[in-house]
């Protein structure tokens, strides 16, 4: 098939390669004249795992090409992919400008018959203002119109365009379905399951399979507060809830809450579209205060872990949101950088994918060049993102570099015990703290004062 699809995001960039994957014949466009260069050359604009070379061998075989005229794309296009960004606005509320104009441009160009395929995550409704503004540009063409979402995973995009849980066809005609159809046909014959539903049922889908996972995300942080105040273990309790086939260990991990581009924004458009709509959905407003209380509360457990930041140097291991890509928007680990450095600490990161795009964020951060050259010199160091390579580490030669053993752990993946053999200081999220079990002189005179039996502990200036 004739393939376009209009942005050339992290999505549209999936979408373009795993279609030609498929077998079909793909033209991406973008109004961004760099990134199209960059694409056309084998280059993608962001990291995303096995994408790179994918796309050089798409490109090579001919199925897969990158345009900045819409036209061209559209024209010949039996499906047409719409792919951009719909970022929150000031109020929430999901930011549909460039949604219109992608459409303005189908409206123009597409050909009779051709079926226009919101992938874009949109509001429920948006089909009836894409319909509109098909018919005010569409010079009498009669297109189809479908929501096809993507259940895509930064570090897992590509794997999981060609390997999908289930395809949602969101369709209002026959001819829209037996299109789609056709386009997916590779991984149906797989056995991949497909939803078939209306338009607005699917475009409601993926704002709801966002919104609950950033609930079960904001349930574990506010579990951890309490298994704080208790001494149980947050991971345990997790293992045990997920043992559950009604509950599932997905997405209870207690840490920095989420961030990302997808679900602070899935979250927000949601909550926003059920307010306009007469209904106030409180558990998604404290859903969003219990993910901004994570950051603050591991801020507070790393001062309280060397009493006063003034004066100290903190090394940060990780800034993207996640591990397996380099995107910081939205990123809890950026935010909790900006608090502590707001709060007078000497902040040092490594990261090994998103460096550069955190400068572009928070320029003047010092940048180490790996994980010890963050640690040396380094009062306390803070995991902040899950990279696998971080539980992988040195811990004698990290413990070393450092002038004081003290780590917050912001996303759980050291093993208590193991790290207060390795002679640290350990706090985590929602876990029992842990001291060094070593007693010699050398430990206690790397003890930390706010740790030192009977002393105050600060007032908490994140609250």
């Amino acid at each position: 098939m004739n393939v376009a699809v209009i942005g050339t995001g992290r999505v549209g960039v999936v979408t373009c390669v795993a279609s030609s994957v498929l077998g079909h014949d793909v033209i991406g466009t973008d109004v961004d004249h760099d990134k199209i260069a960059l694409l056309s050359r084998g280059v993608p604009p962001f990291y995303e795992p096995q994408l790179e070379d994918s796309l050089a061998a798409e490109l090579a075989s001919g199925r897969l090409s990158f345009t900045v005229d819409p036209a061209e794309a559209i024209r010949t296009a039996e499906v047409i992919f719409i792919c951009v960004g719909t970022p929150a606005r000031h109020d929430g509320e999901a930011d549909l400008l460039a949604v219109e104009r992608a459409v303005r441009e189908v409206g123009r160009h597409a050909a009779d018959g051709a079926l226009v395929v919101e992938k874009s995550t949109v509001p429920a409704g948006t089909v009836d203002r894409i319909r509109e503004t098909l018919e005010r540009e569409g010079n009498g063409r009669r297109v189809h119109l479908a929501s096809n979402p993507e259940f895509l995973r930064e570090g897992l995009a590509l794997r999981d365009a060609l390997e999908p849980d289930r395809i949602v066809l969101g369709v209002e005609s026959d001819a829209g379905r037996e299109l789609l159809e056709r386009l997916y046909r590779p991984l149906l014959t797989k056995g991949v399951r497909v939803i078939v539903t209306d338009i607005r049922t699917a475009e409601l889908a993926k704002h709801a399979s966002n919104a609950f996972l950033a609930t079960k995300i904001s349930f574990a942080n506010a579990l951890a507060r309490v298994c704080e105040r208790t001494g149980a273990d947050v991971s345990a309790v997790a293992d045990v809830m997920g043992a559950d086939a009604r509950i599932g260990r997905a997405f209870l991990d207690a840490g920095l809450g989420y961030g990302g581009y997808c679900l602070p924004k899935d979250v927000a458009a949601l909550e926003r579209l059920a307010a306009r709509l007469g209904y106030r959905f409180g558990l998604l407003e404290e859903v969003e205060r219990v993910n901004a209380e994570a950051v603050r509360s591991l801020a507070s457990k790393v001062e309280d872990a060397v009493w006063n930041l003034e004066g100290k140097r903190i090394a940060l291991l990780g800034l993207a949101f996640k591990p397996d890509t380099d995107d910081v928007r939205s990123s809890p680990a950026l935010a909790l950088a900006g608090q502590l450095r707001t709060a007078g600490a000497d902040l040092v990161a490594y990261d090994p994918k998103a460096a550069s795009e955190a400068l572009v964020e928070m320029p003047g951060l010092e940048i180490a060049a790996d994980p010890y050259a963050a640690a040396a010199g380094a009062h306390c160091l803070v995991v902040a993102t899950d990279w696998p390579e971080f539980r992988a580490l040195d811990l004698e030669a990290l413990g070393r570099a450092m002038t004081h053993r003290i780590v917050v752990d912001a996303r759980n993946l050291f093993d208590p015990a193991e790290m207060a053999a390795a002679g640290f200081w350990y706090h985590s999220a929602g876990r029992p703290s842990t001291r060094p079990d070593a007693t010699d002189d050398a430990l206690d005179r790397e003890r930390p004062p706010a740790l030192a039996a009977g002393s105050p502990r600060p007032e908490d200036p994140w609250s």
